[in-house]
């Protein structure tokens, strides 16, 4: 069994709370300083600069997960990741269905930019992607796990936007693959607060919106390999595979 470490909770320039200095380029730069070998783009509500970050990390060695950080719409912030670009492409569309349409003001709420290789801006989202989803977590689940991905509720420790702190439990019928917690949030102190059964697995995460915060909060896959499949096996605890969260 090998081990990866992995971030898998970073936003691009496409979030409008993220930093400019946060295009693909420096998040990779910053993610092999960090000696990582995985990170996942979860900018809010979209995954259009999933590709261009995909391509450009591979091309040094660094893998990606395909993925967003959804709003729902009872304001809880879950990470869903998907194993091709073509499912990514299904989950878009249902995002811009989806998506209320909300002007953005970036003076005010923050830009939400599409680069290119060249860190050159080829786009701007024009809606809001902060807003929550007019669908609910159910749906989201649902889709997620119908389109063979990975659905982690995000950041569970949080007096805001968690699943904790909107619904005030796990329902037991949502399908998760894991439960995120923050970087500087105790694991088991987590568990034990929200009653979170041992064979549920925990992983830390940074939620990146600023370049030297990638890498600062990660998680050790044990897998055989860098694989979408053998990602989700390690996460569900299955045929030998698992994480742990890299102690500071």
């Amino acid at each position: 069994m090998k081990t990866f470490r992995a971030d898998l909770h970073i936003h691009t320039v496409l979030s409008p709370c993220a930093s400019l200095e946060m295009s693909p380029a420096k998040i990779i730069e910053k993610a092999l300083e960090q000696k990582l070998d995985l990170i996942a783009v979860t900018d809010h509500n979209s995954t259009r600069q999933c590709a261009l970050t995909k391509k450009l990390a591979e091309q040094r060695g660094l893998s990606v997960l395909l993925g967003c950080e959804v709003n729902t719409s009872e304001e809880v912030h879950v990470l869903c990741f998907f194993r091709d670009l073509e499912t990514t492409r299904i989950f878009q569309k249902f995002l811009d269905k989806h998506l209320p349409k909300i002007q953005n003001k970036p003076d005010f709420l923050g830009y939400q930019l599409i680069l290119d290789e060249h860190e050159t801006i080829t786009g701007e989202e024009p809606y809001f992607l902060g807003s929550g989803l007019y669908s609910g977590i159910d749906t989201i689940g649902n889709l997620v796990d119908k389109l063979q991905g990975i659905f982690i509720p995000a950041h569970i420790d949080r007096p805001h936007n968690s699943i904790f702190s909107q619904l005030g439990f796990l329902p037991p019928s949502l399908k998760t693959d894991a439960l995120q917690i923050s970087r500087y949030a105790d694991e088991h102190k987590t568990k034990i607060r929200y009653n979170i059964p041992d064979d549920i697995t925990i992983i830390s995460c940074s939620d990146a919106h600023y370049p030297e915060d990638v890498g600062s909060g990660v998680t050790r896959f044990f897998m055989e390999e860098l694989s979408f499949a053998e990602i989700k096996l390690a996460l569900n605890r299955q045929q030998g595979r698992y994480t742990e969260i890299e102690k500071k």
